[in-house]
């Protein structure tokens, strides 16, 4: 029942007049995102940033904004895989498989609408579970000490490739950039750390600057070294004629796939990747011979989907309860939450109740704008894809530099985004993901912070950081997280390749 009073105080945040015109504009936004190949919401969402801070909101708004950017994207995602055969993000790579034959045999409309049901199914399932497990793990997370603490930062970083990442030793490296850049300013003892003298450095490093500097400014790089061009043009949609048995037809599907991937989103090392993969392959099984997989099935759609909207959902329940982010996009939260001096964690639901159930809210109240807006409004989204990036990026590009200057008002931290930005394309020219170096940013100070407090309660004992049942707990997951990737990851990774093989 306590529950339920917070959720109805949360609707009452959730349905304010200006937070439900930005929960609107931010789904849009988020579905223009994602259905352009390549972006994926974690850039979407850091992009979009500095236009918070541009606009002033106050910080229940501007979270139900940019988790409305984020439920869009993976909404968005959709889009191009089915019309392109180009996935939006990694997590649609697995709607690739049936959602463009389909479109190849004139049901690009009904792969569209189909894959809008079950996003809005696997998004309204793990919402559902979001709203139920976030309570219970927060009031367990009430017992860490700085012990605990330290332990499960470690185990973030243990698990941040996750089993479906490339390259383990990179993610470990991007980490410990990450680390190293947290270390800049002045300590808890007041002693600089590589602040070379500079004054803007002394407080450190501001996690926007270096988000939006990684993520948009080296985008942007990218596409100057490409001089991309509009590419091929997204195939005709037919007109929509899905029936009411094909719908119900689907959801069982959509179920399946939806709380398989809240699973996966709430599993450290998990995420919306292995959320689609394994919502597709349970539908294969599941069905066996009497589907078509590969050649057009609408369950093939259906499963991956809900999938990875439902992982998407998941991966805010360690954010919010925690403070340790499920996924690249809730790392980019995070930082917002950070940089407007809200410590997400079990505290946060009580000292800021009405900004965490306002937006446990708006995501429900999101998916059914997400699901209204999908449908009819789908035209819109599949024209965007034949408009050319050179066109678009210099419009990011400038919300960017504007919503930057406008947080401070100084060119330093323009120069300083830049020279982020140029570090972000160097860094993933060298395939070293960004989003290891995002997290060790925002989570260096407090893994410092704990580890400093652990030691001094026990006199510099190093014992305390395994002297309890549950550290230990936690030092051992985070021991299987950082090994299965060398073990598991190679087999997945080689499934999901031949996978989107079919349909190449």
């Amino acid at each position: 029942m306590e529950t339920l009073g917070f959720l109805i105080d949360g609707f009452g945040v959730a349905l304010a007049p200006h937070n439900l015109m930005f929960a609107l504009i931010g789904a849009f936004l988020g579905t223009l995102i994602g259905a352009l190949p390549g972006l994926g919401p974690a850039n979407g969402v850091a992009i979009l940033i500095p236009l918070a801070f541009t606009l002033g909101l106050p910080p229940e708004t501007a979270l139900i904004m940019l988790t409305s950017v984020y439920a869009g994207a993976m909404y968005g995602g959709r889009i191009s895989s089915i019309l392109l055969n180009i996935p939006g993000d990694e997590p649609a790579m697995m709607t690739c498989l049936d959602g463009y034959p389909m479109a190849q045999k004139g049901k690009a409309a009904e792969a569209l609408a189909i894959s809008a049901i079950a996003s809005f199914m696997g998004s309204l399932i793990a919402t559902i579970g979001l709203i139920l497990l976030a309570p219970l793990l927060a009031k367990f997370a009430l017992t860490f000490g700085a012990a605990e603490y330290f332990a499960l930062f470690v185990l973030a970083f243990a698990t941040l490739g996750g089993i479906t990442g490339k390259n383990p030793v990179k993610t470990i490296l991007a980490a410990a950039i990450g680390l190293m850049i947290a270390t800049v300013g002045i300590d808890s003892t007041g002693t600089q750390r590589y602040t070379f003298g500079i004054l803007k450095l002394y407080e450190g490093v501001d996690f926007i600057i270096a988000i939006v500097g990684l993520f948009a400014i080296s985008e942007l790089l990218f596409f100057i070294e490409d001089r991309a061009g509009g590419g091929k043009g997204p195939m005709k949609v037919n007109k929509l004629t899905l029936s009411f048995k094909e719908v119900r037809e689907i959801m069982p599907s959509s179920i399946r796939g939806g709380i398989l991937g809240f699973i996966a989103g709430v599993l450290p090392g998990a995420g919306a990747s292995l959320g689609s993969f394994i919502g597709y392959t349970l539908e294969k099984k599941v069905v066996g011979k009497k589907g078509y997989f590969g050649e057009g099935d609408p369950r093939g759609v259906a499963g991956p989907e809900a999938g990875n909207n439902g992982a998407s959902s998941g991966a805010l329940v360690p954010m919010l309860t925690l403070g340790v982010p499920g996924s690249g996009t809730t790392a980019v939260l995070l930082a917002l939450l950070i940089s407007m001096n809200i410590t997400p964690g079990p505290l946060m639901f009580t000292q800021h109740a009405d900004i965490v159930w306002g937006v446990i809210a708006a995501l429900l109240i999101g998916n059914f704008l997400l699901l209204l807006l999908n449908i009819p409004l789908v035209g819109i989204f599949v024209k965007l894809l034949s408009v050319p990036p050179k066109y678009l990026l210099p419009i990011v590009t400038m919300v960017a530099f504007v919503g930057i200057y406008s947080i401070s008002n100084s060119a330093f931290d323009l120069y300083f985004m830049v020279a982020f930005g140029v570090l972000g394309y160097f860094l993933r020219k060298l395939e070293i993901p960004m989003v290891p170096i995002i997290l060790g940013l925002l989570l260096g100070p407090e893994m410092e912070k704990n580890l400093r407090h652990a030691l001094t309660l026990s006199d510099g004992d190093w014992t305390v950081l395994w002297s309890s049942g549950l550290a230990i707990g936690l030092w051992v997951v985070a021991f299987v997280g950082l090994v299965l990737p060398y073990i598991v990851g190679p087999i997945l990774r080689r499934r999901m390749k031949a996978a989107q093989e079919l349909t190449d």
